[in-house]
């Protein structure tokens, strides 16, 4: 099988390698990042969170997905709680005084959170790995799975060495009676000038007696989504990065259509389009992943499920969810109306 392959001198690649660009794409992207991002690129107005108590989930049914904003994202599974790619800070950036921040707020804190049993993490970006949030979860998080690397720094930050499970691409662990497989994705990692690539990036496999999911982290296209699905579809639910893309970087990001055929490959029958909604990371408006995936869904007949932030919704059931983007874009475009009219 395709592995991710390293050595004492060599990084980790994807196989076969992506064109992720050099130094001077990265600048350019920077330059756009600060002088050219579409006013759009942010909501007009609150996005709609449904708060969250300790009591509610704790009461909540098994199989329960709560979206807690970009890829963070609570599972209920046995009657224990699993968090893909906790990020809680106000900015997803090495500094908390710059960089991406939230267009809304967490809907349940950390510290109201009911005991973890396990964090699943996809690689080491900001937006993905948040030290604050690690910190503050660690006392509460009985383990840790991690790609391979990743694991390294977050025991350099305190975690016990213990709760932390670190596997390649295609390995396998079973925690209370759950079975999870690190497969493949297309992406790159580091946290800084000098670390470029030097720990792991993955997807994950989630598989109870009664449910299989799908959770993406970052990715672009690329034919190994169908191995996966071949060897562990079908999937009751496919987590898919839907956001954060732009035709310059395709080989670590996908377009919607991109996210649509990815989950068929997968062999899934429901797709909850995370990685949107809650950071401004790219240059297309805030809101277009949600009507791009919605459309296409739709013309594929694929169901889609796309709760507000906080909203509980059911893995293995097929229900419908308003296009609650629609309200918050619409009152961005009432207000701009009422700003030219007071202009002119």
């Amino acid at each position: 099988m395709s592995q991710a392959k390293q050595s004492a001198a060599l990084p980790y690649h994807n196989a076969p390698k992506a064109n992720q660009g050099g130094l001077g794409k990265a600048l350019r992207i920077i330059f756009r990042m600060l002088f050219q991002k579409p006013a759009n690129s942010r909501p007009g107005g609150d996005i709609p969170v449904q708060a969250l108590t300790r009591e509610a989930l704790q009461a909540a049914p098994n199989q329960s997905v709560f979206r807690l904003g970009h890829s963070t994202v609570l599972l209920k599974l046995n009657g224990d709680f699993w968090l893909t790619d906790p990020v809680f800070s106000e900015r997803a950036s090495p500094v908390q005084w710059a960089g991406p921040k939230r267009f809304h707020q967490p809907p349940i804190g950390i510290a109201e959170l009911p005991p973890i049993k396990g964090v699943i993490l996809s690689h080491d970006h900001y937006d993905h790995l948040d030290h604050g949030a690690i910190l503050q979860l660690a006392g509460k998080v009985e383990y840790f799975l991690t790609p391979k690397g990743v694991g390294d720094i977050l025991i350099s930050w305190g975690v016990a060495g213990e709760k932390v499970r670190q596997l390649d691409w295609w390995e396998e662990t079973e925690v209370a009676g759950i079975q999870f497989a690190a497969t493949p994705s297309q992406h790159f990692s580091g946290r800084g000038l000098f670390d470029g690539n030097r720990t792991l990036w993955a997807s994950w496999v989630i598989m109870t007696d009664t449910a299989r999911i799908f959770f993406s982290g970052d990715s672009g296209y690329f034919a190994g989504f169908r191995r996966i699905g071949e060897q562990y579809g079908p999937f009751d639910l496919t987590l898919m990065e839907t956001g954060a893309y732009d035709e310059n970087w395709p080989g670590v990001h996908m377009q919607p259509e991109e996210t649509l055929q990815a989950h068929i490959d997968l062999r899934g029958q429901r797709l909850l389009p995370i990685h949107n909604g809650t950071f401004d990371l790219a240059f297309h408006a805030w809101q277009d992943p949600f009507e791009r995936i919605a459309a296409l869904a739709a013309a594929a007949k694929v169901p889609l499920v796309t709760p507000r932030m906080g909203e509980a919704v059911a893995i293995q059931d097929d229900q419908y969810h308003p296009h609650w983007w629609h309200d918050v874009a619409e009152r961005r475009e009432w207000r701009d109306a009422i700003c030219t009219t007071q202009t002119a």
